[in-house]
Protein backbone atom coordinates (compact mmCIF):
# COMPACT_ATOMS: atom_id res chain seq x y z
CA UNK A 1 0.00 0.00 0.00
CA UNK A 2 1.49 3.42 -1.02
CA UNK A 3 1.89 5.82 1.38
CA UNK A 4 -0.74 8.11 0.54
CA UNK A 5 -3.69 6.82 0.96
CA UNK A 6 -6.55 5.84 -1.28
CA UNK A 7 -9.30 8.73 -1.23
CA UNK A 8 -12.11 5.73 -0.37
CA UNK A 9 -10.31 4.83 2.57
CA UNK A 10 -10.14 8.74 3.64
CA UNK A 11 -7.66 9.53 6.17
CA UNK A 12 -5.54 7.50 8.62
CA UNK A 13 -6.12 7.57 12.15
CA UNK A 14 -5.54 5.63 15.48
CA UNK A 15 -8.51 4.34 17.48
CA UNK A 16 -7.85 2.97 20.85
CA UNK A 17 -9.77 1.17 22.82
CA UNK A 18 -9.78 2.04 27.00
CA UNK A 19 -9.73 -0.85 29.86
CA UNK A 20 -10.13 -0.29 33.60
CA UNK A 21 -10.34 3.70 32.98
CA UNK A 22 -14.13 2.89 32.02
CA UNK A 23 -15.28 1.16 35.16
CA UNK A 24 -13.90 4.81 37.31
CA UNK A 25 -17.65 6.46 37.69
CA UNK A 26 -17.15 9.47 38.86
CA UNK A 27 -13.73 9.52 38.59
CA UNK A 28 -13.32 8.62 35.22
CA UNK A 29 -12.51 12.17 33.98
CA UNK A 30 -8.98 12.34 35.98
CA UNK A 31 -7.97 8.88 34.91
CA UNK A 32 -8.81 10.10 31.07
CA UNK A 33 -7.09 13.18 31.12
CA UNK A 34 -3.81 11.15 33.26
CA UNK A 35 -4.29 9.01 30.45
CA UNK A 36 -4.50 11.68 27.47
CA UNK A 37 -1.15 13.37 28.99
CA UNK A 38 0.58 9.93 28.73
CA UNK A 39 -0.26 9.44 25.02
CA UNK A 40 0.93 12.86 23.98
CA UNK A 41 4.57 12.16 25.77
CA UNK A 42 5.24 8.94 24.15
CA UNK A 43 4.64 10.14 20.87
CA UNK A 44 6.82 13.47 21.86
CA UNK A 45 9.79 11.19 20.03
CA UNK A 46 7.88 10.88 16.90
CA UNK A 47 7.74 14.26 16.43
CA UNK A 48 4.62 14.21 14.82
CA UNK A 49 1.39 16.71 16.17
CA UNK A 50 -1.39 14.61 16.98
CA UNK A 51 -5.33 15.31 17.91
CA UNK A 52 -6.36 13.83 20.99
CA UNK A 53 -9.86 13.43 21.29
CA UNK A 54 -11.64 11.70 23.95
CA UNK A 55 -14.79 9.14 23.25
CA UNK A 56 -17.21 7.15 25.25
CA UNK A 57 -14.79 4.32 26.23
CA UNK A 58 -12.47 5.33 23.25
CA UNK A 59 -9.61 7.61 22.28
CA UNK A 60 -9.18 9.13 18.44
CA UNK A 61 -5.74 9.73 17.40
CA UNK A 62 -6.32 11.87 14.64
CA UNK A 63 -3.50 12.79 12.29
CA UNK A 64 -2.15 16.06 10.46
CA UNK A 65 -3.83 16.09 6.91
CA UNK A 66 -1.60 14.26 4.33
CA UNK A 67 -0.16 12.31 7.30
CA UNK A 68 0.90 8.89 5.12
CA UNK A 69 0.34 5.22 6.48
CA UNK A 70 4.04 4.22 7.74
CA UNK A 71 3.73 7.14 10.35
CA UNK A 72 0.15 6.09 11.33
CA UNK A 73 1.57 2.65 11.80
CA UNK A 74 4.61 3.94 13.50
CA UNK A 75 1.96 5.75 16.08
CA UNK A 76 -0.05 2.93 16.53
CA UNK A 77 2.76 0.75 17.14
CA UNK A 78 4.11 3.33 20.05
CA UNK A 79 0.86 3.15 21.84
CA UNK A 80 1.37 -0.18 22.69
CA UNK A 81 3.50 0.47 25.21
CA UNK A 82 1.09 3.40 27.12
CA UNK A 83 -0.66 1.63 29.89
CA UNK A 84 -4.50 2.14 30.19
CA UNK A 85 -4.93 1.21 26.94
CA UNK A 86 -6.38 -2.59 25.95
CA UNK A 87 -6.64 -2.28 21.91
CA UNK A 88 -4.71 0.13 19.24
CA UNK A 89 -6.75 -0.08 16.17
CA UNK A 90 -4.53 1.36 12.72
CA UNK A 91 -7.93 2.74 11.89
CA UNK A 92 -9.83 5.01 8.64
CA UNK A 93 -11.60 8.00 8.99
CA UNK A 94 -14.62 8.11 6.75
CA UNK A 95 -17.25 10.20 6.24
CA UNK A 96 -21.24 9.90 7.95
CA UNK A 97 -22.31 8.36 4.91
CA UNK A 98 -23.39 4.79 3.92
CA UNK A 99 -22.19 4.91 0.85
CA UNK A 100 -18.32 6.22 2.18
CA UNK A 101 -18.19 3.61 4.65
CA UNK A 102 -19.32 0.63 2.50
CA UNK A 103 -16.66 2.09 -0.15
CA UNK A 104 -14.01 2.33 2.19
CA UNK A 105 -14.68 -1.45 3.76
CA UNK A 106 -14.35 -2.77 0.12
CA UNK A 107 -11.00 -0.83 -0.27
CA UNK A 108 -9.76 -2.47 3.25
CA UNK A 109 -10.60 -5.82 2.12
CA UNK A 110 -9.12 -5.73 -1.12
CA UNK A 111 -5.44 -6.12 -0.43
CA UNK A 112 -6.41 -9.22 1.98
CA UNK A 113 -5.05 -12.83 1.93
CA UNK A 114 -8.24 -13.66 3.22
CA UNK A 115 -9.84 -12.84 -0.20
CA UNK A 116 -7.67 -14.79 -2.07
CA UNK A 117 -8.46 -17.85 0.13
CA UNK A 118 -12.07 -16.95 0.39
CA UNK A 119 -12.12 -16.89 3.92
CA UNK A 120 -15.31 -16.46 6.04
CA UNK A 121 -15.59 -12.66 6.77
CA UNK A 122 -18.47 -10.61 10.01
CA UNK A 123 -18.76 -7.31 9.76
CA UNK A 124 -19.20 -5.70 13.29
CA UNK A 125 -20.32 -2.08 13.55
CA UNK A 126 -21.38 0.01 16.44
CA UNK A 127 -23.31 3.55 16.76
CA UNK A 128 -21.77 5.66 18.94
CA UNK A 129 -24.26 8.38 17.30
CA UNK A 130 -27.69 7.06 17.24
CA UNK A 131 -28.05 10.33 14.61
CA UNK A 132 -26.47 8.00 11.69
CA UNK A 133 -29.62 6.72 9.50
CA UNK A 134 -28.56 2.73 9.47
CA UNK A 135 -29.08 1.09 12.81
CA UNK A 136 -25.58 -1.55 13.81
CA UNK A 137 -26.90 -4.99 12.22
CA UNK A 138 -28.39 -2.26 9.06
CA UNK A 139 -25.14 -1.43 8.65
CA UNK A 140 -23.79 -4.88 9.01
CA UNK A 141 -25.92 -6.14 6.34
CA UNK A 142 -25.20 -3.18 3.82
CA UNK A 143 -21.72 -3.96 4.12
CA UNK A 144 -21.80 -7.29 4.12
CA UNK A 145 -23.83 -7.59 1.07
CA UNK A 146 -21.37 -5.14 -0.73
CA UNK A 147 -18.04 -7.40 0.11
CA UNK A 148 -20.03 -10.49 -0.06
CA UNK A 149 -20.72 -9.40 -3.96
CA UNK A 150 -17.78 -8.16 -4.97
CA UNK A 151 -15.19 -11.04 -3.69
CA UNK A 152 -17.58 -13.55 -2.87
CA UNK A 153 -16.22 -14.68 0.54
CA UNK A 154 -18.72 -16.43 2.64
CA UNK A 155 -20.27 -15.13 5.63
CA UNK A 156 -19.61 -16.37 9.13
CA UNK A 157 -21.00 -14.70 12.14
CA UNK A 158 -19.36 -16.76 14.82
CA UNK A 159 -15.47 -16.91 14.55
CA UNK A 160 -14.92 -15.78 11.19
CA UNK A 161 -11.29 -15.56 9.94
CA UNK A 162 -11.91 -12.20 8.79
CA UNK A 163 -13.92 -9.02 11.27
CA UNK A 164 -14.44 -5.26 9.16
CA UNK A 165 -15.14 -3.63 12.28
CA UNK A 166 -17.39 -0.33 11.61
CA UNK A 167 -17.45 2.47 14.71
CA UNK A 168 -20.13 5.47 14.14
CA UNK A 169 -18.74 8.11 15.83
CA UNK A 170 -20.19 12.08 16.46
CA UNK A 171 -18.20 13.62 13.67
CA UNK A 172 -17.11 10.88 11.48
CA UNK A 173 -17.15 6.80 10.90
CA UNK A 174 -13.82 4.54 11.51
CA UNK A 175 -13.38 1.66 9.91
CA UNK A 176 -10.56 -1.00 10.64
CA UNK A 177 -9.54 -4.34 10.36
CA UNK A 178 -7.53 -6.50 13.57
CA UNK A 179 -5.84 -4.73 15.95
CA UNK A 180 -2.84 -4.96 18.46
CA UNK A 181 -3.10 -5.80 21.91
CA UNK A 182 -2.14 -2.86 24.90
CA UNK A 183 -0.65 -3.47 28.29
CA UNK A 184 -4.32 -2.96 30.06
CA UNK A 185 -3.73 -1.23 33.40
CA UNK A 186 -4.73 1.95 35.08
CA UNK A 187 -2.92 4.93 33.36
CA UNK A 188 0.80 5.37 35.08
CA UNK A 189 0.17 8.44 37.38
CA UNK A 190 -3.12 8.20 39.20
CA UNK A 191 -1.97 6.06 41.69
CA UNK A 192 0.95 7.95 43.54
CA UNK A 193 4.11 7.32 43.27
CA UNK A 194 6.83 4.63 44.61
CA UNK A 195 10.06 3.62 44.75
CA UNK A 196 11.42 0.47 43.58
CA UNK A 197 14.75 -1.43 44.99
CA UNK A 198 16.06 -2.25 41.38
CA UNK A 199 18.42 -5.37 41.52
CA UNK A 200 20.13 -6.57 38.44
CA UNK A 201 17.82 -10.12 39.18
CA UNK A 202 15.25 -11.23 36.72
CA UNK A 203 12.14 -10.31 39.41
CA UNK A 204 12.46 -6.59 40.85
CA UNK A 205 11.92 -4.92 37.06
CA UNK A 206 8.80 -7.64 36.35
CA UNK A 207 7.81 -6.25 40.26
CA UNK A 208 8.10 -2.72 38.47
CA UNK A 209 6.29 -3.71 35.46
CA UNK A 210 3.13 -5.08 37.55
CA UNK A 211 3.44 -1.83 39.94
CA UNK A 212 2.97 0.63 36.55
CA UNK A 213 0.25 -1.09 35.35
CA UNK A 214 -1.98 -0.26 38.97
CA UNK A 215 -0.99 3.13 37.73
CA UNK A 216 2.27 4.13 40.01
CA UNK A 217 4.81 6.30 38.66
CA UNK A 218 8.27 5.25 39.70
CA UNK A 219 11.59 6.06 40.39
CA UNK A 220 14.28 3.24 41.34
CA UNK A 221 17.23 2.54 43.61
CA UNK A 222 19.84 0.33 43.15
CA UNK A 223 22.44 -0.74 45.67
CA UNK A 224 26.12 -1.56 43.97
CA UNK A 225 28.99 -3.58 45.49
CA UNK A 226 31.65 -0.10 44.79
CA UNK A 227 34.13 -0.25 46.10
CA UNK A 228 33.93 -4.23 46.11
CA UNK A 229 33.14 -4.59 42.87
CA UNK A 230 33.16 -3.28 39.58
CA UNK A 231 30.38 -1.23 37.71
CA UNK A 232 28.94 -3.75 35.77
CA UNK A 233 25.88 -4.16 37.90
CA UNK A 234 25.23 -0.64 37.63
CA UNK A 235 24.70 -0.23 33.80
CA UNK A 236 22.71 -3.80 33.93
CA UNK A 237 20.72 -1.61 36.26
CA UNK A 238 20.79 1.60 33.85
CA UNK A 239 19.57 -0.62 30.76
CA UNK A 240 16.74 -2.84 32.91
CA UNK A 241 15.52 1.01 33.71
CA UNK A 242 15.82 2.08 30.06
CA UNK A 243 13.66 -1.09 28.91
CA UNK A 244 11.16 -0.08 31.05
CA UNK A 245 11.01 3.54 30.62
CA UNK A 246 9.10 3.14 27.33
CA UNK A 247 5.96 2.19 29.64
CA UNK A 248 5.99 5.58 31.53
CA UNK A 249 9.00 7.85 30.68
CA UNK A 250 11.00 10.17 32.57
CA UNK A 251 12.50 7.29 35.04
CA UNK A 252 15.34 7.92 37.21
CA UNK A 253 17.51 5.80 38.77
CA UNK A 254 19.86 6.30 42.17
CA UNK A 255 22.62 4.35 42.97
CA UNK A 256 23.74 3.38 46.56
CA UNK A 257 27.46 2.43 47.02
CA UNK A 258 26.55 -0.26 49.40
CA UNK A 259 29.86 -2.18 49.76
CA UNK A 260 31.64 -0.73 52.89
CA UNK A 261 28.01 -1.41 54.72
CA UNK A 262 27.94 -4.80 53.60
CA UNK A 263 31.16 -5.13 55.13
CA UNK A 264 30.28 -3.43 58.40
CA UNK A 265 27.75 -5.73 58.83
CA UNK A 266 30.39 -8.84 58.33
CA UNK A 267 32.44 -7.37 60.67
CA UNK A 268 30.00 -6.66 62.79
CA UNK A 269 29.14 -10.84 63.24
CA UNK A 270 26.07 -11.01 61.41
CA UNK A 271 27.00 -14.42 60.34
CA UNK A 272 24.30 -16.39 59.25
CA UNK A 273 21.81 -12.88 59.45
CA UNK A 274 24.22 -11.01 57.56
CA UNK A 275 22.13 -11.32 54.26
CA UNK A 276 18.91 -10.55 56.11
CA UNK A 277 20.36 -7.65 57.57
CA UNK A 278 21.77 -6.49 54.90
CA UNK A 279 18.25 -6.53 53.11
CA UNK A 280 16.62 -4.58 55.86
CA UNK A 281 19.46 -1.52 56.04
CA UNK A 282 18.87 -1.76 52.34
CA UNK A 283 15.04 -1.44 52.77
CA UNK A 284 15.86 1.70 55.84
CA UNK A 285 18.10 3.39 52.77
CA UNK A 286 15.48 2.84 50.69
CA UNK A 287 12.71 4.87 53.04
CA UNK A 288 15.06 7.47 53.54
CA UNK A 289 15.65 8.08 50.13
CA UNK A 290 11.68 7.66 49.48
CA UNK A 291 10.46 10.63 52.08
CA UNK A 292 13.20 12.72 50.15
CA UNK A 293 11.86 11.50 46.64
CA UNK A 294 8.52 12.15 48.29
CA UNK A 295 7.69 8.62 47.23
CA UNK A 296 4.85 6.90 49.25
CA UNK A 297 5.45 3.02 49.13
CA UNK A 298 8.53 0.67 48.49
CA UNK A 299 8.50 -2.15 45.85
CA UNK A 300 10.51 -5.07 45.79
CA UNK A 301 10.46 -8.18 43.59
CA UNK A 302 10.17 -10.73 46.83
CA UNK A 303 8.60 -13.84 46.21
CA UNK A 304 7.82 -16.04 49.34
CA UNK A 305 10.04 -19.22 49.29
CA UNK A 306 11.79 -18.47 45.99
CA UNK A 307 14.77 -18.05 47.89
CA UNK A 308 15.84 -18.36 51.70
CA UNK A 309 15.75 -15.15 52.47
CA UNK A 310 12.40 -14.95 51.20
CA UNK A 311 10.82 -17.61 54.04
CA UNK A 312 7.53 -15.60 55.56
CA UNK A 313 9.53 -15.51 58.92
CA UNK A 314 12.15 -13.23 56.92
CA UNK A 315 10.22 -11.65 54.95
CA UNK A 316 8.17 -10.18 58.43
CA UNK A 317 11.75 -9.39 59.90
CA UNK A 318 12.33 -7.25 56.62
CA UNK A 319 8.39 -5.93 56.98
CA UNK A 320 9.85 -4.91 60.58
CA UNK A 321 12.64 -2.42 59.52
CA UNK A 322 10.37 0.36 58.18
CA UNK A 323 7.01 1.99 58.65
CA UNK A 324 6.31 2.82 55.37
CA UNK A 325 4.54 0.24 53.36
CA UNK A 326 6.48 -2.18 51.20
CA UNK A 327 4.35 -3.93 48.09
CA UNK A 328 5.43 -7.84 46.85
CA UNK A 329 3.36 -8.14 43.56
CA UNK A 330 5.16 -11.16 42.77
CA UNK A 331 4.61 -12.64 46.20
CA UNK A 332 2.59 -15.53 44.60
CA UNK A 333 4.18 -16.27 41.62
CA UNK A 334 6.40 -19.29 40.78
CA UNK A 335 9.42 -18.34 39.01
CA UNK A 336 8.71 -19.60 35.62
CA UNK A 337 5.26 -17.21 35.86
CA UNK A 338 7.95 -14.71 36.70
CA UNK A 339 10.83 -15.15 33.41
CA UNK A 340 7.32 -15.61 31.41
CA UNK A 341 6.92 -12.28 32.31
CA UNK A 342 10.26 -11.21 32.13
CA UNK A 343 10.08 -12.29 28.20
CA UNK A 344 7.08 -10.57 27.51
CA UNK A 345 8.40 -7.18 28.61
CA UNK A 346 12.09 -7.06 27.41
CA UNK A 347 13.92 -7.06 30.02
CA UNK A 348 14.70 -11.24 30.41
CA UNK A 349 17.81 -10.99 28.31
CA UNK A 350 19.04 -8.07 30.26
CA UNK A 351 18.76 -9.62 33.37
CA UNK A 352 20.78 -12.99 32.39
CA UNK A 353 23.87 -10.45 31.62
CA UNK A 354 26.36 -11.80 33.87
CA UNK A 355 27.68 -9.30 36.45
CA UNK A 356 29.22 -8.56 40.12
CA UNK A 357 25.95 -8.17 42.02
CA UNK A 358 25.96 -6.53 45.30
CA UNK A 359 23.21 -9.50 46.77
CA UNK A 360 26.42 -12.45 46.27
CA UNK A 361 29.33 -9.91 48.19
CA UNK A 362 29.81 -11.10 51.79
CA UNK A 363 27.03 -14.11 51.88
CA UNK A 364 27.60 -16.20 54.10
CA UNK A 365 27.47 -20.10 53.37
CA UNK A 366 24.31 -20.89 55.07
CA UNK A 367 21.44 -18.07 55.41
CA UNK A 368 19.46 -18.07 58.04
CA UNK A 369 15.92 -18.89 57.57
CA UNK A 370 14.11 -18.09 60.34
CA UNK A 371 15.45 -14.40 61.28
CA UNK A 372 14.62 -13.82 65.03
CA UNK A 373 14.08 -9.85 64.53
CA UNK A 374 15.18 -9.44 68.31
CA UNK A 375 18.50 -10.75 67.16
CA UNK A 376 18.56 -8.38 64.10
CA UNK A 377 17.86 -5.36 66.02
CA UNK A 378 20.69 -5.99 68.41
CA UNK A 379 22.95 -6.05 65.46
CA UNK A 380 21.58 -3.19 63.95
CA UNK A 381 22.18 -1.10 67.54
CA UNK A 382 25.84 -2.12 67.29
CA UNK A 383 25.97 -0.79 63.68
CA UNK A 384 23.77 2.41 64.40
CA UNK A 385 21.85 1.41 61.27
CA UNK A 386 19.62 4.36 61.29
CA UNK A 387 22.47 6.89 61.02
CA UNK A 388 24.00 4.63 58.61
CA UNK A 389 20.46 4.78 56.51
CA UNK A 390 20.81 8.44 56.85
CA UNK A 391 24.52 8.47 55.39
CA UNK A 392 23.70 5.48 52.28
CA UNK A 393 20.90 8.14 51.19
CA UNK A 394 22.96 11.08 51.29
CA UNK A 395 25.74 9.29 48.61
CA UNK A 396 23.25 8.42 45.97
CA UNK A 397 24.11 9.37 42.78
CA UNK A 398 21.50 9.98 39.58
CA UNK A 399 21.46 8.68 36.86
CA UNK A 400 18.76 10.14 34.31
CA UNK A 401 17.36 7.87 31.91
CA UNK A 402 17.60 8.87 28.31
CA UNK A 403 16.32 7.11 24.74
Amino acid sequence: MSDVPPSALGEPCVLLKLGEVVLKGKNRELFERQLQMNIKFALKSLGVKVDVRQRHGVIAILLPEGTGVETADAIALRLTDVIGLVWIHRAWRVAKDPDAVTAAALELVADRPEVERKATFAVRSRRRDKRFPLRSNELDRVVGGAINDKYGLPVRLKNPELTVSIEVDRDEVFVFIDGMPGQGGLPVGTSGRGLVLMSGGIDSPVAAYRMLRRGLQLDFLHFSGIPFTTSESIYKAYALVRALGRFQGNARLFVVPFGKAQQSLKASGADRLQVVAQRRLMLKTAEEVAYRLRRRVLITGDSLGQVSSQTLQNITALDDAVSMPILRPLIGMDKSEIIADARRIGTLQISELPDEDCCTLLTPRRVETQARIADLRQIEKRLDAEELAVQLAGSIQEYKITD
